[in-house]
């Protein structure tokens, strides 16, 4: 089901757009260690907790981040359903490019035997 999900149009873009943003990469890296705040992460990549709030929305929007709330504290964490989708999308166009210099060595490889 993931590789069929990753490969439909826009949603492994959305996983990719959202890491090419340094702050986002660094939350994402940050939250891999473990549960933080959002305050910590404003704190720990020196970003107002407004620019924090947003970027947490668009790593939420693509699967990457879960939040959830206990009392009047924000609590994010590694969602792994975006990692998945990243992950789909690699092993699909690794394989893809894999296959093509296949044919293409097999294909270079037939020339310099008929030659």
């Amino acid at each position: 089901m993931l590789q069929v999900k990753a490969m439909q149009p826009g949603v492994a873009d959305e996983v990719l757009a959202a890491l090419g943003d340094a702050t986002r990469r660094a939350i994402v890296r940050l939250v891999t260690d473990g549960p933080q705040t959002v305050s910590s992460l404003a704190a720990a990549l020196d970003v107002t907790l407004t620019a924090i709030i947003q970027h947490l929305r668009v790593l939420q929007a693509c699967g990457l981040l879960q939040t959830r709330k206990v009392g009047r504290v924000r609590i994010c964490e590694l969602d792994h359903r975006g990692l998945d989708v990243l992950a789909s999308w690699v092993a699909y166009n690794r394989r893809m490019w894999e296959q093509r210099f296949d044919s293409l060595g097999a294909m270079l490889q037939e020339d310099a035997e008929g030659k």
